[in-house]
This record gives C-alpha cells, structure tokens and sequence, in this order.
C-alpha cells in the first residue's frame, strides 16, 4: 500500500497521480502499486512539484510497518529517531507551550 500528500503543487501533478493512485481527498492519494511504479511517481513528483511539498509512506518490513521521505516544502519533517521515523511539528515564531505542559524534546540534540 502506498499513500501520497501532495502540498500546493500543479494540478496537473495531481491529475497525473489519479491514473495509478485515487484521491479520496484533495491532496491525498492511496493504491497499491509495485516499487518499480512507487520510485517512479516519486521521480515524477519531485520533479514536477514546483514550491510545493510531498510526502510518501509506504508498507514495508521494518518494525513500524511503514517507512516514509518527504521532499520540498512541507509543513513537517520526518526525524530518525533510534531507527525509528517520527514526524516534528515546528514550533511557530511567537507560538507559545501550553502552561504546565512540559518543553518538547531537542530531537537535534544528542544524548
């Protein structure tokens, strides 16, 4: 199983997707295709998403079921994290923790 996000790229882009992949949601794209044609809609995303941003998971045979990458302007980035993939959620300028809720973790910093 594959399932892409697409983030401000062409429509075309988009339109080019449902060929091989549905789109339940606007951006959104799920289907089950072989790694030949995963790779390939990947090099043909990355090369025609413009200013916009993709991400891509995938089923796989790893401790979390799935493996992930992401490519140009996303509102997240994927970290590795003791060989596992999370996703960090930036703190926005001037955005500030709740009270009492304890300081996220450095995830740049190591122990």
């Amino acid at each position: 199983m594959i399932v892409m996000l697409l983030e401000k790229v062409p429509l075309r882009l988009r339109g080019e997707l449902t060929r091989w992949l549905v789109e339940p949601r606007s951006g959104v794209f799920v289907g089950h295709v072989n790694a030949m044609v995963r790779e390939r809609l990947w090099e043909k995303c990355c090369k025609a998403r413009g200013a916009g941003g993709i991400v891509q998971l995938w089923s796989t045979n790893n401790e979390q079921h799935f493996a992930m990458r992401m490519s140009g302007d996303t509102t997240r980035r994927i970290v590795e994290l003791e060989g596992l993939q999370l996703i960090q959620v930036p703190i926005q300028p001037g955005e500030d923790i709740e009270e009492g809720a304890p300081a996220p973790p450095d995830m740049d910093k190591k122990p």
